[in-house]
């Protein structure tokens, strides 16, 4: 069933400026397009609570946090029923809008701050995502594997590599590697030195919005989970966390 009637008879109302989404993901459906206009009022409604984001990012939401979260989806397609991991998610970025887009696959959204959490599982339920699950707990600590493991910039690579290589499952799925989906900006060769590991793929994201420049140093790193989970070399120093 169709959430835009629901919506509507909640009384729902939406600000968001929907030109950018519409102009880079022109297969969008109404339904999910809604869905993001709603995710961004309940988001808004959050962060006059409990800050989940800055002001000033929050007056830059569709580019900074639903372009960036959909940046994943530009550059891949999970394969339907794939369970997903977003770690250190925040106030559900990306979590959330990839499980928009992704409505056949299932999202688990961690984090260790219990206000996010509850804030997360509440728009989820608002948005009526039923493939979304939101919990307080640290990656070490949830039991299960996942076929993707997505994050963005929330530790350094080899930190962020070893809370969760362990919950990774391995092999491919339709000619997709399983691993770690990463967002990140900056100069990031000194992290992969450090973790020992090269992406599988390393993109701009400039790529798929070239003219924003807020993307100019930002990447999605995507790293195959056979690689992380080789034995590493002896001598290999762990991270610092």
């Amino acid at each position: 069933m169709s959430l835009i009637p629901e919506i509507h008879r909640r009384n729902v109302i939406t600000t968001l400026p929907v030109n950018l989404l519409t102009k880079y993901f022109p297969e969008i459906s109404e339904d999910q397009l809604k869905r993001l206009e709603v995710f961004h009022h309940e988001f808004a409604k959050w962060n006059s609570k409990i800050n989940l984001v800055s002001r000033q990012d929050m007056e830059h939401f569709e580019e900074r946090h639903l372009l960036s979260s959909l940046a994943i989806a530009k550059y891949l397609t999970f394969p339907t029923g794939s369970r997903i991991l977003d770690v250190g998610t925040g106030g559900g970025l990306p979590g959330v809008p990839l499980a928009i887009a992704f409505p056949d696959c299932q999202f688990t959204l961690i984090d260790s701050i219990g206000k996010k959490i509850n804030a997360v599982q509440a728009m989820a339920d608002t948005l009526q995502l039923a493939n979304v699950t939101a919990k307080q707990i640290r990656a070490e600590a949830l039991p299960g594997k996942f076929d993707f493991i997505t994050g963005r910039a929330v530790k350094s690579l080899p930190v962020f590599i070893s809370w969760i290589k362990n919950k990774l499952k391995n092999g491919q799925e339709k000619g997709i590697r399983k691993g770690v989906v990463y967002l990140k900006g900056g100069d990031l060769r000194d992290e992969i030195h450090e973790l020992g590991v090269e992406p599988f793929m390393n993109i701009a994201i400039t790529d798929y919005y070239p003219e924003l420049e807020f993307f100019d140093t930002k990447r999605i790193l995507h790293f195959a989970a056979e690689d992380l989970l080789k034995p590493r070399p002896k001598g290999h120093k762990k991270p610092q966390k």
